[in-house]
């Protein structure tokens, strides 16, 4: 348990963990139950941990209740797919639970991982028991554990980059946690009697999620500032030497909370590779030991070191470690987007990169995306990798097969990525409505029109072809990373959101608050004279974001 040494009631979640036995709770008997969609209210705690969340669909609540029906209920079942990677095999496995199971689409998250949406609770056995079948799995991608460990999804542009892939998974497979109640609950595996132990997490896991991320400079893709934990690649004479250690990020926020707030990672110094996995476990050691378990709005690692100062988190970290972390060594990035199209990797074969406006894989709109990416895992002898934008790279492909590849991507409407605006193929959104419960306004949905509104003005001052950074959630809590964002929305009620300046394309500058709770038309007020100055005071190769700190429109970041 927490050494936080307040004398505040610990959180009911806390209470639901500990009487668990281990994540198994009543989800067994709740799962059984023939009577309603949903599960007991203390399971929808624990079936995180397993993967997944209870949801309902929001636009029909009302007339549900009015009916007097319960909501209809379905659950989200979301993939560990460490660094993004998956087989073709994998690929068409996803794609037909996600017509049979689920509501038709797959969705590509900005952590490198699928959602499947709509999954009836009978459903869901079947669904995690064929992705098990081709060694897909859904432990530990959501709940107070280490998620899925993201990395650069482009391993082929060197060895180094592939070996970095390789600790990315030794590190998602160290992480996870011992308890067999997921091989019990989903996979009919016999029940174990006794003597179970979770030697990293202890009998109540962690106090919140824990996100960790491996990152190959000069692209931050994986915006490794956002972190809990993060690991920056230090190359050599293009080998492998150790990664910097970071620690403390994070989006979430909650509205009307100073308490609460987005915070970069703090760089605390540098390891070898081999000591990577230890690092790793007892930087989440000392959370969970002294992350705050009463209030969980306060309980990410970044509060535990904004309380207790990062110089007291590295003495606690070195002396369990048993030896001090060598200096920091330099690195630069870039930008934190994807590249798109064509690209050669170092083994000769090539890699597409194409856009998915907000990583929803569906066939709509006279696209057919995800007939056609079908089509192509059925012919495809490479894999493929989920990027942190969620956009998908078809890696491995041999240039032989590159005509047969580019033909089903003509075919079936992929070639956006060649068509859409800078501002466009770089937008973030998270699902939000109608299946999120915390989504307080639009966010995946409302995306293209919002882009478009944008682009006519942007277009109006010259500036179509510049890249900047869009992204937008329905919530305060950042599962878009928007605190990042050159310009972001983040939902404070229908049809409102705050509107957010400042950040930069390389990940390591946080936004500031320019408008609060405007609607449509304030946004586009709001914008229309930035847009203005940018285009006609900005120095040469000067980005958006870091125009709008320079020319003092937002304030320089405290953080």
């Amino acid at each position: 348990m927490s050494k936080n040494p307040t004398n505040a009631p610990l959180s009911e979640v806390e209470h639901i963990k500990a009487r668990s036995r281990h994540l198994r709770g009543t989800l067994a008997e709740s799962l059984a139950d023939p009577l309603t969609g949903a599960i007991a209210p203390a399971d929808t705690q624990l079936i995180k941990f397993h993967g997944s969340y209870q949801q309902d669909d929001r636009d029909i609540r009302e007339e549900r209740r009015q009916q007097k029906l319960e909501p209809a209920y379905s659950f989200m079942l979301r993939t560990r797919l460490p660094g993004g990677v998956c087989t073709p095999k994998q690929w068409l496995v996803l794609d037909e639970l996600a017509r049979t199971h689920a509501n038709g689409t797959l969705r590509m998250t900005t952590r490198q991982a699928f959602q499947l949406h709509g999954v009836l609770k009978g459903d869901l056995k079947p669904t995690i028991a064929a992705m098990k079948a081709t060694l897909l799995d859904t432990i530990a991608a959501c709940g107070d554990v280490n998620r899925n460990v993201m990395c650069n999804p482009n391993p082929v542009d060197s060895r180094a980059h592939a070996l970095v892939q390789q600790w990315t998974q030794r590190l998602s497979e160290h992480m996870l946690p011992k308890t067999r109640a997921y091989y019990e609950i989903w996979l009919d595996e016999e029940k174990v009697a006794g003597g179970e132990e979770e030697p990293i997490y202890g009998s109540t896991y962690l106090p919140r999620k824990f996100k960790t991320a491996v990152v190959v400079p000069p692209l931050n893709d994986v915006d490794v500032f956002s972190q809990d934990l993060g690991f920056i690649a230090i190359l050599e004479a293009g080998e492998l030497v150790g990664f910097n250690v970071v620690v403390g990020g994070g989006m979430g926020a909650t509205h009307g909370d100073n308490a609460t707030f987005p915070r970069l990672a703090d760089v605390i110094g540098f390891v070898p590779p081999e000591r990577l996995l230890v690092v790793a476990e007892n930087v989440v050691k000392v959370q969970r030991d002294y992350g705050d378990r009463t209030n969980r709005k306060h309980a990410r690692l970044k509060y535990t070191i904004e309380d207790r100062g990062i110089a007291w988190f590295v003495g606690e970290l070195e002396q369990r470690l048993g030896f001090k972390l060598e200096p920091a060594r330099p690195f630069k990035f870039d930008h934190n987007g994807d590249r798109f199209g064509w690209t050669e990797g170092y083994d000769g074969k090539w890699n597409l990169t194409l856009f998915i406006e907000s990583g929803r894989v569906a066939d709509r709109d006279g696209s057919k995306h995800l007939t056609g990416l079908r089509e192509i895992a059925r012919v495809h002898r490479g894999d493929f990798r989920l990027t942190p934008n969620q956009n998908l790279i078809i890696a491995g492909i041999a240039s032989e097969d590159r005509p047969a590849i580019e033909s089903l991507v003509e075919a079936h409407g992929l070639a956006g990525y060649q068509r859409a605006s800078p501002l466009r193929r770089n937008a973030l959104a998270c699902v939000a409505l109608p299946t999120c419960a915390l989504a307080m306004a639009e966010a995946e949905r409302y995306l293209p029109d919002l882009v478009g509104l944008l682009e006519v003005r942007m277009a109006a001052h010259g500036l179509e072809k510049d890249n900047i950074h869009l992204r937008i959630t329905g919530c305060p809590n950042g599962c878009a990373r928007p605190y990042l964002a050159e310009i972001a929305l983040v939902g404070k009620a229908p049809g409102r959101y705050n509107l957010f300046l400042g950040g930069d394309v390389r990940g390591q500058r946080l936004n500031r608050l320019y408008r609060e709770n405007i609607d449509e038309a304030g946004l586009l007020e709001a914008l229309e004279p930035v847009f203005a100055a940018y285009a006609k005071d900005r120095q040469p190769g000067e980005g958006f974001g870091d125009f709008t700190v320079r020319s003092g429109l937002v304030a320089s970041p405290s953080r």
